[in-house]
């Protein structure tokens, strides 16, 4: 039969307790108790709030939008918004046969590009980056599958009965 040494497992116990348990203490003999840490800083910059983050302003608004072909009857309604601070602009798009679709617009500064990504209700998903060119935003999906699907003009929304 086995006899336990109850008096061995209790000091292993306090010496394991105490080994996990104790506190860990860290001092500095260079702050007083109540001053928080130096950390040295400097002047950061907002988000976002660069002359090139702003480029594609002007798309901001709520637009009614014609197609190139038929420049007297409304084929979509779409609206622009800033978002996230400024650091994007957010497009919904419903057109007058069900189509929806939605795009997140931004300027990455690291590639010197604007990014948008757009997605529809039907399941379609464009990727495309671009630059400003003479006064014109010009974004393309890099000529993978480039093709003109559409060409649109945009004008201010007049509500319905306004002229």
């Amino acid at each position: 039969m086995l006899q336990r040494n109850h008096r061995r497992d209790r000091v292993a116990a306090v010496l394991f307790a105490a080994a996990v348990l104790a506190p860990v203490t860290v001092t500095s003999a260079a702050l007083p108790l109540n001053a928080a840490p130096r950390v040295p800083t400097r002047p950061v910059a907002a988000p976002c709030t660069d002359a090139a983050h702003h480029q594609f302003d002007f798309f901001a608004g709520d637009w009614d939008t014609y197609d190139v072909g038929d420049t007297v009857h409304v084929t979509a309604r779409k609206r622009v918004t800033p978002m996230v601070g400024g650091c994007a602009l957010r497009e919904v798009y419903e057109q007058g046969d069900g189509l929806v679709g939605e795009s997140f617009s931004t300027y990455d500064a690291v590639r010197g590009v604007w990014h948008q990504s757009w997605v529809t209700n039907r399941g379609s998903l464009l990727l495309m980056n671009g630059r400003l060119e003479h006064g014109r935003m010009v974004l393309t999906d890099g000529g993978r599958t480039w093709a003109p699907v559409f060409d649109i003009i945009f004008r201010p929304h007049r509500a319905l009965g306004s002229s």
